[in-house]
């Protein structure tokens, strides 16, 4: 087995940060055990602004600084965004709190070219997200953690005495698996400088001095002992949420914060060779009911671009009741996507494919009640044999109209003064259905062409053969 670890050591940054190309003077805020910083954007680092400042000493060396408070919720809820996006790259991920992940990768590593190029791709795609961290690779996860943590970058191989590289990791480390800070003391007390000084300590030693913590958890690093693990479990909807630096109703920020999530379902929806119709974007202010938007495609899609595009036209026409502190986006349920071939000819889906995309507009700018579509229906009555539906659906399998139909269908027959102005081209076409439910048709219907060259769908009653009506045109 080999493992990759994943660390966000600056994750309660991230999660407010990722939402904008530049956050501004912005720093994070924790109230225990007082009130002080526990992180800051670059540009108010500049400004002299550290982590564990208070925040009146914040304020002192940058007045106009942006405190955001801390959002463990949020935190833990961009760690299962990341691991589903992480089934990109393997099935089996574990959640590794407060800040990481652990990826077991040995089953991927043809695919992506080695372990070098699986780890210089997740790093990149991760950028796409609107975040950073510090990868670490051994052949067991906590190895990979402490690597991630104090050698990021560095990716041990899995050979005969690998182990070794682990003596010249700190103490500090330990604290990551459990080990209290006494302990930490004790053995920097009797001159343990690192890992491989404690290795060199006696077992029964440590075990004395109330230290048995020490020895489990070098134990599991080095592979002596199991380090069992809990895989994700990935829901059946991508679901993500950015929070925005500071609240915001401007469209360009917005939309940068959508695009990150927009990013990350694509690279969710990839991963399992599926699409999605619809995904739901949601915006929470700051006040007040949250603003759902419903952003549908003319077919399944995984396209972020084409999202994004989407997304514009909605928040464009959209009128904001409050400024925004969050989105959130939720996929739509998933469908297999067909894989693509190419032509010889060209690509015979073209022009069904820019149809779909200035469909989709057409829903963004007006919205989803100005635009319909219709649906055939199993039923031989012209007034009943279609339905109207979201345009993205479907037509069912077996909704294949019978005969010859007009492409435009009058909302009522309209009767006819004189037969003599039609010559009828085609008929008769007999309709008789509708007596179980009170709502009987008998009639027959012909193509025909009227004096003024338009083409009509005309009938008339099996009982009244000589009174004549249109129904229809034909394009």
């Amino acid at each position: 087995m080999y493992w990759l670890a994943l660390r966000l050591p600056d994750l309660p940054l991230q999660v407010f940060s990722r939402g904008s190309a530049d956050p501004g003077l912005l720093a994070i805020t924790e109230a225990h055990p007082r009130q002080q910083v526990v992180a800051a954007s670059p540009a108010a680092r500049a400004r002299g602004v550290r982590a564990g400042d208070s925040v009146a000493s914040a304020l002192a060396v940058a007045p106009d600084l942006q405190l955001r408070p801390r959002a463990l919720e949020l935190e833990a809820a961009t760690l299962t965004e990341l691991a589903q996006w992480a089934g990109r790259f393997t099935p089996q991920i574990s959640l590794d709190p407060p800040d990481g992940l652990v990826l077991e990768v040995s089953t991927s590593l043809r695919l992506f070219g080695g372990l070098q190029a699986l780890a210089d791709t997740l790093v990149d795609e991760l950028r796409t997200l609107g975040l950073h961290g510090q990868l670490g690779g051994a052949p067991t996860p906590l190895a990979a953690r402490w690597l991630a943590a104090c050698r990021p970058g560095t990716l041990i191989p899995a050979d005969h005495g690998w182990q070794d590289c682990l003596s010249a990791l700190p103490l500090a480390v330990l604290a990551d698996a459990g080990v209290g800070q006494d302990i930490l003391l004790l053995l920097h007390g009797i001159g343990a400088r690192n890992l491989g000084d404690v290795l060199r300590l006696p077992r029964d030693g440590l075990a004395r001095r109330q230290a048995a913590a020490v020895s489990a958890a070098l134990a599991r690093a080095r592979g002596d002992t199991p380090d069992l693990r809990d895989w994700f479990v990935a829901p059946a909807r991508y679901t993500a949420t950015v929070a925005m630096p500071a609240p915001t109703d401007q469209l360009a920020p917005l939309l940068f914060a959508a695009r990150r999530l927009f990013a990350g379902q694509a690279a969710w929806l990839a991963a399992r060779q599926m699409a999605a119709e619809y995904c739901r974007l949601t915006l929470v202010h700051e006040s007040g009911p949250t603003t759902v938007l419903d952003l549908y495609c003319g077919a399944p899609s995984r396209d972020e671009a084409r999202l994004g595009l989407l997304a514009r036209e909605r928040l464009a026409a959209l009128a904001l009741p409050a400024p925004v502190e969050a989105l959130q986006l939720t996929s739509g349920a998933p469908v297999a996507l067909a894989p693509k071939s190419g032509d010889l000819f060209g690509d015979p889906d073209a022009t069904q494919h820019n149809a779909g995309l200035l469909l989709e507009r057409l829903i963004a700018r007006l919205g989803t009640d100005a635009v319909i579509g219709v649906q055939p229906c199993a039923d031989h009555r012209p007034e009943r044999a279609w339905r109207p539906v979201r345009p993205a659906t479907r037509p069912p399998a077996h909704a294949s109209a019978p005969g010859l139909r007009p492409l435009w269908l009058l909302a009522e027959p309209q009767a006819l003064r004189y037969r003599a102005a039609l010559t009828l081209l085609a008929g008769p076409e007999r309709i008789e259905s509708g007596w179980w439910d009170g709502a009987d048709v008998r009639r027959d219907y012909y193509v025909a062409q009227h004096k003024d060259g338009a083409l009509c769908w005309v009938f008339h009653p099996l009982d009244k053969p000589d009174e004549w009506y249109v129904h229809g045109y034909f394009g």
